[in-house]
């Protein structure tokens, strides 16, 4: 069960990880390369901000974005700002989802994501969480998968597991970290099972596209080509 309290906690700890490494950076810094195709790290922060305010909206029961194109302008409209710039909008923005948050509401209730996704508003703050902490590690300013907290990397690898659950073109794998935790995904058959064993860190980042999964071991096939998150 969802404790989005807790977990608006985690959030506001993440969020202050994050201010406090960007911070460190300088202008030059914010429009080199992110670990992520394609994007800055301004773009990165620009998605950051936005995703707070969307996910506010989500919390108001409103469309998370105005479209698909409204969001992606809106990154790369914000992307080239200055460091200073960034830190106000992302301390900013996160203040805002907080105080949306904050408001009195029906925690149990179904709200509508991105692309038609439903979930739990319960489930929204971890849904942020999982944004900031993730992000943090693809701006690529030495915050690693391995500094995750556990807590998190265990959520996220069940979150991810499970959105690859029942998806025919993922073959059944079970998976088991070096602590012998286990989860299972996929929707092949059974009798094709594929095991996947490794540290928590690399499972998630596999899971995550953020990682190849060559440090991981496989057993009963190859390692799974998982679809696009």
């Amino acid at each position: 069960m969802m404790d989005h309290a807790h977990d608006l906690g985690a959030v506001r700890e993440a969020t202050e990880r994050l201010l406090d490494a960007v911070g460190k950076l300088d202008d030059d810094a914010v429009a080199e390369p992110s670990r992520l195709p394609g994007w800055s790290r301004g773009h990165v922060l620009a998605h950051l901000s936005r995703n707070a305010d969307a996910l506010g909206n989500v919390l108001r029961g409103l469309p998370m974005y105005a479209s698909s194109e409204t969001r992606d302008a809106d990154i790369a409209e914000g992307a080239p700002r200055p460091l200073a710039e960034q830190l106000a909008d992302l301390r900013e923005s996160a203040d805002r989802l907080f105080a949306t948050a904050a408001e009195p509401a029906d925690w149990t209730r179904t709200v509508t994501l991105r692309n038609g996704v439903t979930d739990s508003a319960s489930r929204v703050p971890f849904r942020r969480w999982i944004e900031v902490d993730v992000h943090h590690v693809d701006l690529d300013v030495g915050y690693e998968l391995e500094d995750l907290p556990a807590d998190f990397t265990t959520r996220e690898i069940a979150f991810l597991a499970e959105r690859f659950t029942g998806n025919p073109d993922v073959p059944a794998t079970a998976l088991t970290d070096e602590e012998g935790r286990t989860w299972s995904t996929g929707g092949g058959p059974q009798s094709a099972l594929v095991t996947v064993q490794g540290t928590a860190a690399g499972l998630l980042g596999w899971l995550a596209g953020r990682r190849d999964g060559s440090a991981l071991t496989v057993a009963g096939g190859p390692l799974p080509a998982l679809p696009p998150l």
